[in-house]
């Protein structure tokens, strides 16, 4: 045994690489749950070990080509204590980090907010809403922002249009605050508390052409069962009531008065699809495969959502 060993010292890994093999090993023995940002203990360490490293998350996917990179005494240390305290609280690596990343860019996150990880993010990305766009979106709205990574990520993809973002929570909106200060667009993207359309105008000088929506929508009787890593995050960010669909009603019945002639809605319902279905039976919705779902996230058109809810 060494000197350093027998102090009770923390070892040293001397890569990265040995550091992202002892955290993978040490989730794995205490059997976390994944989905905040990564499906598995080696996507999470690969996260972590970048993070501390100084690198970004981008390279997770190829981080080996980082494996021999030295790191200090500090950043091993950081990275032990960082991986004891995800077994001992159970939060998502999100919050211990206060960084999350999606389609590329980084968010700064805290309890305040949901962790991002909306199927609507690679939709933007990708340019795969352009078929059911008639032209670029003027106006866009996200509503249920959260720390505002759509919103952000609609206002870098259409550089002209003006983009709101609306929450009921003030912390979410403070969160939201700081990532819209970060990629500059103060003049570009307004922040609106609000209760859904409540503070929204309702008139032709206020419509939109897009409106993104990633609401609470897990089901009662899911919330009870959630995996403990998901308890970390805000409860109203997540409980969509009985059937899921208690927000999305009150939202889509609304949503015409705020949409432009051909305004397109971008709702994203998780595994939900057949409460949605059953909720809204006669109301036509486009589909969208993502990467890692099939049935998340659907495309409502503004013709067909006047038929369903204007008399």
């Amino acid at each position: 045994m060494t000197p350093q060993e027998e102090s009770g010292a923390i070892s040293v890994p001397p890569t990265l690489g040995a550091a992202w093999g002892k955290a993978v090993r040490a989730w794995r023995a205490a059997d976390l749950d994944y989905g905040h940002g990564c499906a598995s203990a080696e996507d999470e360490a690969a996260w972590l070990v970048l993070h501390v490293a100084g690198l970004p998350a981008t390279e997770a996917e190829h981080w080996e080509a980082h494996a021999d990179h030295p790191l200090t005494v500090q950043q091993a240390q950081q990275i032990e204590e960082v991986t004891a305290q995800r077994i001992a609280t159970r939060q998502p690596l999100a919050y211990l980090l206060g960084e999350a990343w999606l389609a590329g860019l980084r968010f700064v996150v805290d309890p305040r907010v949901i962790v991002p990880r909306s199927f609507i993010a690679e939709l933007l990305a990708e340019g795969a809403l352009d078929p059911w766009l008639t032209e670029p979106p003027c106006r866009v709205l996200d509503m249920c922002t959260g720390s505002g990574c759509l919103a952000i990520l609609a206002a870098l993809t259409w550089e002209d249009a003006q983009v709101d973002a609306v929450d009921l929570s003030a912390g979410a909106l403070a969160v939201a605050a700081i990532n819209r200060e970060n990629y500059a667009l103060e003049q570009r993207l307004r922040l609106i508390a609000s209760d859904l359309w409540d503070a929204l105008a309702a008139d032709a000088a206020h419509t939109y052409d897009l409106i993104l929506c990633n609401p609470p929508y897990v089901p009662t009787a899911s919330m009870q069962t959630l995996p403990e890593e998901y308890r970390h995050e805000p409860e109203m960010a997540l409980a969509g009531g009985a059937d899921g669909m208690e927000l999305v009603r009150r939202f889509l019945h609304d949503a015409p008065a705020h949409l432009s002639a051909h305004g397109v809605v971008v709702l994203e319902v998780g595994n939900e699809r057949a409460a949605f279905e059953s909720a809204f039976p006669s109301l036509p919705a486009i589909w969208l495969e993502t990467e890692l779902h099939a049935e998340a996230v659907c495309v409502l058109l503004a013709n067909d959502l006047r038929k369903a809810f204007v008399a």
